[in-house]
């Protein structure tokens, strides 16, 4: 048993180099690296105009991410600045041109302000049409019934606000309601409570809203 054990620390134990075993290990490595600096250098000769094009690239990429960053937040910071003046000054124009050159939001905004200053319906109905958000396209269409329902049947005005009939739209209780009031206003009672009683059943229906339809039926 001892001799067993004696045989087993003596293999776990680190065999020692020789003086000459670590100069062939140093001459070795030494040898390794100057083969691999050569290959380097032939490496970096060969293809040099690559490397440096690719490292152009990148700083090239680099850099024009950064200034597109800054220009746009430049022009960002330029179009509220514009808005906030036209806002402050009642400036029809002004909000009609900043919807013109901007994007978005901001120009269904602007457009929607503009209307409100100067009353040009034709401003609704570009926003009505064009809008990017469906939000203000909804808001214009609730608007532009408003201004143009005395000229319509209530079948033909039901019609023209079935693009809000949807729960999508912010403004479909209140698109809703004004349809109750045409069908009551034209005689229709049946159907303008049908309406009504779908509001007041509804639980997800605005106070206001559906307080006005229980005042209504």
């Amino acid at each position: 048993m001892k001799n067993i054990l004696q045989r087993k620390q003596n293999l776990q134990k680190p065999v020692k180099k020789t003086r000459e075993e670590y100069a062939e290990d140093a001459l070795y490595r030494e040898v390794w690296e100057d083969v691999n600096n050569e290959k380097t250098q032939k490496f970096l000769k060969k293809y040099w105009r690559y490397i440096v094009s690719a490292i152009l690239v990148v700083m090239i990429v680099v850099s024009g991410v950064q200034l597109g960053n800054r220009m746009y937040m430049a022009r960002k910071i330029a179009t509220a600045q514009v808005y906030e003046a036209a806002v402050a000054d009642f400036d029809a124009n002004a909000l009609a041109n900043l919807a013109k050159n901007s994007k978005g939001a901001t120009s269904d905004l602007a457009l929607f302000q503009s209307y409100l200053l100067d009353k040009d319906v034709s401003k609704l109905e570009s926003l009505a049409k064009n809008g990017s958000s469906r939000d203000f396209r909804d808001l214009a269409k609730l608007h532009l019934a408003s201004i143009n329902g005395d000229k319509m049947e209530a079948v033909e005005f039901e019609k023209y606000l079935s693009d809000l009939n949807t729960k999508k739209s912010p403004f479909f209780y209140s698109s809703r309601l004004m349809v109750a009031q045409k069908y009551l206003s034209s005689g229709d009672t049946d159907k303008a409570n049908k309406i009504l009683d779908e509001i007041i059943a509804d639980k997800d229906a605005p106070a206001t809203i559906s307080a006005n339809a229980q005042m209504l039926r």
